[in-house]
């Protein structure tokens, strides 16, 4: 039988990989979960060790989504990680910088993809998957998202010219880099649809969640999704952190089954939690660094086992404007976890979430004790300081880095310890934080030979309020069916 999958805040099965690949919330409001973690052998470790990237991605995906073939998935990742997408063989390549404390310091290129953002690693995967699946059954999917800069371009660029999938995604009105806004909104493709909401990110994903939540409508106008409350996308994800392992391994001259740490430059909780997922299946990492910006929420729980979320009025914008996230929806899952799997202690915190804005796992002695075996710990950068680490970086080794890659450095250097890789996940490159690149350097970004006048192109944006009915009303206008 097939890995079945069920909900964080239920009992309830929901199926296969297939299942929810085409779905978003669960029926209850929960987030899908694997009813068991697969498991990675030391001997599985060292045969895969030596594969390329579309190889290794096939055999880590089919451990979840192991109701395709095998053949099926090696063929779809075959097809999404290409030299010719990702302009690397390598795919995600491994760049060192140089030791500092006694650590190999690392970066893990995710950003050359077609966007520029690590979002393609994962976003690539799922519009073969998604292609895959609706022509099996003959159907069409309506995709609803939230960006906060990068996810909606990723999509944007994977589903383009689709004709079983139509895009509607919302982003935050003023909140994104002009760059971003120009590589999203100048694709004229018919089906995607960009629209700006008045606020933060955080509002504009719980618009998506309220339509995921009326299950006539999303039923009726086959809703799905590509955040990475998609289980697919942190699915896909999970791969990077067995590349990055395997070439520090190889770099370094250690041993297969020395342990790697990572720093993740956070926001919604994805991209960490899929190095948690990888973490669980065996691959040795001793460590997960959560890197936040001002808007801290995550690094407060790993402080004080309180989890309170902040309203839009308390979201900072900021220069590393794709954490401006107050509001992360993975970490329901992460949680999940630490109380092994207790759905109904887990929809008890969030029903207190909902009541009193907060909750605390301080006295919860199994969860607090599962935390600190988690190896996920925390730590914040400011403005100064991210600009500090562009300058740093950029003069000791000759390095470009984005804004939220230097939130990730700035937090790493907390946590290096002797003799053992720190691996920063590169989130984006430089070209799409221009202005942020120049505060901190005097020169402007470097830039991907085509995109010299992205800023220039005509752009198609339309211009919403958050009024959930009219989001609705809208959608049922323009969807596929």
């Amino acid at each position: 039988m097939s890995l079945q999958y069920r909900s964080t805040r239920s009992e309830t099965v929901l199926g296969g990989f297939t299942d929810i690949l085409l779905e978003g919330l669960a029926p209850d409001g929960g987030l899908a979960m694997p009813a068991s973690m697969p498991q990675v052998s030391a001997q599985e470790l060292a045969d895969w060790s030596g594969l390329s990237y579309p190889q290794l991605a096939a055999r880590v995906i089919h451990r979840f989504a192991d109701d395709l073939s095998f053949q099926d998935i090696e063929r779809l990742a075959a097809a999404a990680y290409t030299e010719q997408t990702f302009h690397s063989r390598a795919i995600a390549p491994l760049s060192p910088l140089g030791v500092e404390q006694g650590a190999p310091l690392a970066l893990l290129e995710l950003s050359n993809g077609p966007t520029l953002a690590f979002k393609d690693m994962a976003m690539q995967m799922l519009g073969q998957l998604f292609e895959e699946v609706l022509t099996r059954r003959g159907q069409t999917l309506n995709i609803l998202g939230a960006t906060s800069g990068d996810t909606g371009s990723a999509a944007e660029y994977a589903m383009r010219g689709k004709s079983a999938v139509k895009v509607f995604m919302l982003s935050p009105q003023g909140r994104m880099s002009e760059f971003q806004r120009a590589q999203m909104y100048s694709l004229q493709d018919a089906n995607i649809q960009n629209w700006s909401v008045p606020g933060s990110f955080d509002d504009c994903q719980d618009m998506v969640k309220a339509v995921s939540a009326d299950l006539a409508f999303k039923a009726q106008y086959r809703i799905g999704t590509v955040n990475s409350i998609n289980w697919a996308r942190i699915t896909a994800q999970v791969v990077y952190y067995f590349a990055g392992y395997f070439q520090a391994i190889s770099h370094y001259g250690r041993r297969l089954g020395d342990a790697v740490a990572f720093s993740v430059p956070s926001g919604n909780f994805g991209n960490v939690l899929s190095g948690f997922v990888a973490k669980s299946m065996g691959l040795p990492i001793s460590r997960l660094v959560v890197a936040t910006n001002e808007n801290n929420v995550l690094h407060e729980f790993f402080q004080t086992l309180v989890y309170r979320p902040r309203g839009s009025a308390e979201t900072f914008v900021t220069s590393s404007p794709s954490m401006d996230i107050s509001k992360a929806s993975n970490f329901e899952r992460y949680v999940f976890q630490m109380l092994d799997g207790d759905a109904k202690a887990l929809a008890q915190l969030w029903q207190q979430l909902a009541s009193t804005g907060q909750f605390s796992l301080a006295d919860h002695p199994t969860a607090r004790a599962r935390i600190q075996a988690s190896g996920l710990v925390s730590g914040q950068s400011s403005h100064a300081q991210r600009l500090a680490a562009i300058a740093d970086i950029d003069a000791r080794y000759g390095r470009v880095i984005d804004p939220h890659t230097a939130d990730g450095v700035n937090v790493a250097r907390q946590f290096l310890r002797d003799g053992e890789p720190m691996l920063v996940l590169e989130t984006a490159l430089p070209a799409k934080f221009g202005e942020t690149i120049q505060e901190a350097l005097g020169r402007p970004a470097p830039r991907r030979a085509g995109l010299e006048n992205l800023e220039s192109l005509p752009q198609r944006v339309v211009s919403i309020t958050q009024e959930v009915g009219a989001l609705k009303s809208r959608i049922a206008d323009q969807a596929l069916v």
